[in-house]
């Protein structure tokens, strides 16, 4: 999805001026502004404690504001909270849940609490798309943590919901299950549901998101466009196989902030690639002129972890 199209939605949710102080004085989230698009892929990126996990809570209405305002598809979380919860579907980071109940018994119960009739047709068909049908009658206490992270899903969908909070759904599950997760996460998108997803795993969100935002110590220090972020901070880098390893560099070369890796086998050079002198030709020349011979080539690009990484350092 591109920028200009998502510009041209509605939003899904809106926040603005959301901040939330605990009692000990600890200030959790501080001046939050965001606008989420209807049928967008949203990630939220941050180091533990930055705060995503306490913004997604008041925006589901698990914890009360300090102030500022949320509306969800039109509908205020305070105001209206029933209109504003029903429109979401959460899946959280625990796996509590029912212990003795069945797996079937409670996505139905699930969807009850939103006051949706029984839709058994719907329910068989997320259960299996969640490799969960055959585990329908057993009890959620003998299922694998996998199987409880797929029942996590399929309660938070059990009521249609047209905004999707995914808070660190990969932890602890295995390849196949994250697969089979993003691969649901793409067919809900294209039907026309928000997915708003918090990782760890930042090349997932690198492959799936269409825009992300980065917070750190409770305040949201970057909202951009995926492509566009990786676009404007990228850098790339030359590494060039020598011929012979070395240690040193002659004086001249001093102005490229070349460095080494691989004991001084490979020599890296850093540019941006938005420039139009990416100095590249320079320097190989002057390689030449100090017979500084090499065998191989190759470029590489900032991935969305670096990005992140560096963003956080800055602030």
């Amino acid at each position: 999805m591109d920028k200009k199209k998502i510009n041209c939605l509605s939003s899904a949710i809106s926040i603005h001026n959301l901040s939330k102080t605990y009692a000990s004085g600890f200030v959790a989230l501080n001046n939050i502004d965001l606008e989420i698009y209807h049928g967008e892929i949203f990630a939220l990126l941050g180091p533990n404690g930055a705060g995503k996990t306490t913004l997604i809570n008041i925006i589901c209405g698990i914890v009360t504001p300090s102030e500022g305002t949320i509306m969800v598809d039109g509908h205020n979380t305070l105001t209206a909270f029933r209109a504003a919860r029903s429109r979401i579907g959460l899946v959280p980071q625990e796996l509590s849940t029912a212990a003795f109940e069945s797996v079937l018994n409670t996505v139905n119960f699930s969807r009850g609490l939103f006051g949706k009739a029984s839709n058994p047709t719907y329910i068989e068909k997320i259960l299996r798309e969640l490799s969960l049908w055959d585990k329908r009658h057993e009890k959620i206490v003998a299922l694998s943590g996998g199987m409880k992270r797929r029942l996590l899903i399929a309660k938070a969908l059990s009521h249609e919901p047209q905004i999707l909070f995914l808070d660190e759904p990969s932890a602890g599950v295995d390849v196949k299950l994250r697969r089979d997760m993003w691969l649901m996460v793409r067919r809900l998108r294209e039907n026309g549901v928000t997915i708003i997803l918090t990782t760890h795993y930042i090349e997932e969100a690198e492959e799936m998101a269409d825009r992300i935002g980065i917070i750190n110590n409770g305040e949201i220090i970057m909202v951009e466009n995926k492509a566009i972020l990786m676009n404007k901070l990228g850098k790339k880098q030359l590494a060039l196989t020598l011929q012979n390893p070395l240690s040193t560099l002659p004086s001249e070369l001093e102005k490229f902030n070349l460095s080494f890796s691989d004991g001084g086998k490979v020599l890296i050079y850093t540019y941006d690639a938005q420039q139009e002198q990416t100095g590249i030709p320079e320097l190989l020349q002057q390689l030449g002129e100090h017979g500084i011979d090499f065998k191989d080539l190759n470029t590489s690009e900032s991935s969305l972890e670096d990005i992140f990484v560096s963003l956080v350092k800055e602030k």
